[in-house]
C-alpha cells in the first residue's frame, strides 16, 4: 500500500478558504472517522471533516447549537485514569496486554518505550513508523505512548493519535484503548463497548497502512486491548475485544466516501463555513452541499440539531430512521407515504404502497370498531418522531 497522499497546494488553500481566513483547522480523530464511516453518504459532514471545519461553532452560528461531546468532569476523569494505569513505564497496561492478548508470551519485564517527540503531525507520524520498525528489529515487548498514525481519508489525509499501541515479543501489533467508564463483574455497557470497538478499527486502518510499507509486514492483531476501571474502582481491567467485523464495515464504508476534492468543486465560487460569515449566507452555503441525515447523527455530529430541523421541515422520511426509509423504497417524503396510505398516488403492485394501503385501512376498522373518531394520518406519523 502506498504512503498516504498529501493534498495539492490548491486543494490545500482551497480548504482553507472553506474554513475562513486564518481559521486553523480542526484535526480529524477516531471518534469522527468512525462516525463519517457510518455515514459515508452525506457529503455535508464529508467536505466539513475534510476541510477540518469546526462544526460545533458552526452549529452555533447556524442557531443550532449542539450539546455533542464529553463534559469537562468526564475528560479530566479520564486524563486521570489514562496517567495512573500507564504509570511506571506502562507496567500495569502491559501486564494487562499480556495477560488478555499474549499470555503464552514471555512476561513483559523491562520493555522498552520509546520517545515519540516530533514537530507537527506528519513528524510525529514519521517518528511512530520508524519507532515501530525498530521495536520489530529488537524484538520483546515495546509500548508507543500515544503514538501518531496517518490514514488516507476521501483524498485527504487524517492523523490519528491512539491511547497506545504494544508491540508484542513476535513483531506482531495490538491497539490499546483506556476509556473511562467501568466494568461492571468483568462487563462494560455494550453500547459504550461498540463505540470503542468502531473507534479501534479506525486505528487498526492505519497500523496496517503503516505495516503494508514494511518488508515483511508485521501482523496487526485484530483483538484489542480494552481497558476500564474495575467497578467503582480506580484500578485497572481490562478485556480483549476482536474488531474484525467493524475493521471490515469501517473499511469498506471509508472507501465509499466521495473525495473531498470532488465535493469542493461542486461548491459555489467564494463558499465558506466560517461562523463569521452573516448566518444567511453561511446557511445557504452549508445547504449546498447535501447532507443524510438519521436520528443516530444526534449521538455522533455536531450539526445533527441542524441537519435535523432541515430534514423535517422538508418532510424527508429519513428523519424517522434508515430502516423506515429503507422499507418504504421510493417513498421518499412523509407526504408521498400518506398520499400513497390514502390511495390518492402510488403503484398498488408496489409493496410498499401496498403494505401502506392495508395499514391504513386496519387502523380504520379497529378505530371504527372502537368507536373513536381517526386522528388525522399527518399526526400519527409524526408522532413517531422522537422529540430530542
Amino acid at each position: 500500500m502506498p504512503p498516504p497522499r498529501t493534498p495539492g497546494k490548491a486543494l490545500r488553500q482551497r480548504l482553507a478558504d472553506l474554513r475562513g481566513p486564518d481559521v486553523p483547522a480542526k484535526s480529524l480523530d477516531a471518534r469522527a472517522l468512525a462516525a463519517l464511516a457510518a455515514n459515508p453518504g452525506c457529503r455535508r459532514r464529508a467536505i466539513l471533516d475534510g476541510a477540518g471545519v469546526d462544526k460545533a461553532a458552526l452549529a452555533g452560528a447556524l442557531g443550532s447549537p449542539s450539546g455533542f461531546g464529553q463534559s469537562q468532569f468526564a475528560l479530566v476523569r479520564g486524563n486521570v485514569f489514562e496517567a495512573r494505569v500507564k504509570a511506571d513505564g506502562g507496567a500495569e497496561l502491559l501486564r494487562l496486554a499480556h495477560e488478555h492478548l499474549d499470555p503464552a508470551a514471555e512476561p513483559p519485564a523491562g520493555a522498552h518505550v520509546p520517545e515519540l517527540t516530533a514537530t507537527g503531525p506528519e513528524g510525529r507520524s514519521a517518528r511512530t513508523a520508524l519507532a515501530l520498525r525498530e521495536a520489530v528489529a529488537a524484538g520483546g515487548w515495546t509500548l508507543l505512548d500515544h503514538p501518531m498514525l496517518t490514514l488516507e481519508v476521501a483524498g485527504s489525509p487524517a492523523h490519528l493519535e491512539p491511547d497506545a499501541v504494544v508491540v508484542h515479543p513476535d513483531g506482531s501489533w495490538s491497539v490499546v484503548e483506556i476509556k473511562s467508564f467501568p466494568m461492571l463483574d468483568g462487563s462494560a455497557d455494550p453500547a459504550k463497548v461498540g463505540a470503542a470497538a468502531r473507534q479501534s478499527a479506525v486505528y487498526v486502518l492505519a497500523l496496517e497502512a503503516v505495516a503494508a510499507r514494511l518488508d515483511p509486514a508485521p501482523e496487526v492483531r485484530h483483538q484489542v486491548l480494552l481497558v476500564c476501571p474495575r467497578d467503582f474502582s480506580n484500578l485497572a481491567t481490562a478485556r480483549a475485544v476482536d474488531v474484525r467485523k467493524q475493521r471490515a464495515v469501517t473499511a469498506r464504508q471509508l472507501a465509499r466516501l466521495t473525495r473531498v476534492e470532488e465535493i469542493a468543486d461542486a461548491l459555489p465560487e467564494g463558499a465558506c463555513f466560517s461562523p463569521a460569515v452573516p448566518a444567511a449566507e453561511l446557511a445557504a452555503t452549508v445547504e449546498s452541499v447535501p447532507a443524510t441525515y438519521a436520528p443516530e447523527c444526534l449521538s455522533a455530529c455536531e450539526l445533527a440539531f441542524h441537519c435535523r430541523a432541515r430534514s423535517r421541515a422538508s418532510g424527508a422520511v429519513t428523519a424517522l430512521g434508515r430502516q423506515l426509509r429503507a422499507e418504504l423504497g421510493g417513498l421518499s417524503t412523509v407526504e408521498d407515504v400518506l398520499a400513497a396510505a390514502r390511495g390518492e398516488s402510488g403503484d398498488a403492485a408496489d409493496p410498499a404502497v401496498s403494505a401502506l394501503r392495508r395499514a391504513a385501512a386496519l387502523r380504520a376498522e379497529a378505530l371504527a370498531a372502537a368507536g373513536a373518531r381517526p386522528a388525522p394520518a399527518a399526526d400519527v406519523l409524526a408522532e413517531e418522531v422522537p422529540c430530542r
